[in-house]
């Protein structure tokens, strides 16, 4: 490896951690948006949704100079086309944090309901730690971090249906509560799909390491 592309990779590693930890900041606001009704944060996370917009344009773009500039093979080929993939994944996951924060403000004006402790609890501590740890993956190249958060995927998939069937429950008690747990029912949707980004980091990273492309197999890993 030459020392310039050395230095670019360098510096792209530095870049996909900067958006993630923007990434992760936003997720973690609108979780507590959320769960403590809290509309100002819902309202930040709304405000920089183009400042995580606009890094991921930049780490494409510096992506797409070293290929055309160093023309890398091998791991180094394989890490550029690994940070393309987890540059767009950390934007989508942007998107779903703006998203909950849109929820979180709209069940602010709405009279409160009693939250499942699937999304207090399990799936809000739990995708917190699958995106951090996801993250944490990368920058170490960490196998076995990496599998677990592939492991904890099916954890928050749980607690997404159980959210379906204790709203379903309220709804059918109490009528004046529909509109709130459909709201409730959406984040819960996002979430998941968050849960599943972080996976798809997972398993980015044991391509990157192993050269094994382990999606549509999570369970056997």
């Amino acid at each position: 490896m030459s020392l310039h592309l050395q230095h670019d990779l360098t510096a792209l590693n530095k870049e996909i951690l900067h958006l993630g930890t923007m990434v992760e900041t936003a997720i973690n606001k609108a979780i507590r948006s959320l769960v403590d009704r809290r509309p100002e944060l819902a309202e930040s996370v709304i405000k920089e949704e183009h400042l995580v917009n606009r890094k991921e344009v930049e780490i494409e773009e510096h992506c797409l100079q070293i290929l055309a500039l160093h023309q890398p093979v091998a791991t180094d080929l394989r890490l550029i086309v690994v940070i393309l993939k987890v540059n767009n994944d950390l934007e989508r996951m942007g998107d779903f944090a703006v998203n909950i924060a849109n929820r979180a403000l709209s069940l602010c004006r709405e009279a409160p309901i009693p939250y499942p402790s699937e999304i207090t609890k399990t799936m809000s501590r739990g995708i917190s730690m699958m995106v951090q740890n996801s993250l944490d993956a990368l920058v170490k190249l960490d196998v076995d971090l990496a599998r677990q958060v592939i492991q904890m995927d099916d954890e928050i998939d749980e607690a997404n249906r159980q959210m379906y069937v204790e709203l379903q429950a309220l709804m059918e008690q109490d009528s004046s509560t529909i509109k709130q747990a459909i709201e409730l029912l959406s984040t819960s949707r996002y979430l998941e799909r968050i849960a599943d980004l972080a996976t798809n980091i997972a398993e980015e990273v044991i391509f990157i390491v192993e050269g094994e492309v382990v999606r549509h197999q999570a369970h056997k890993t």
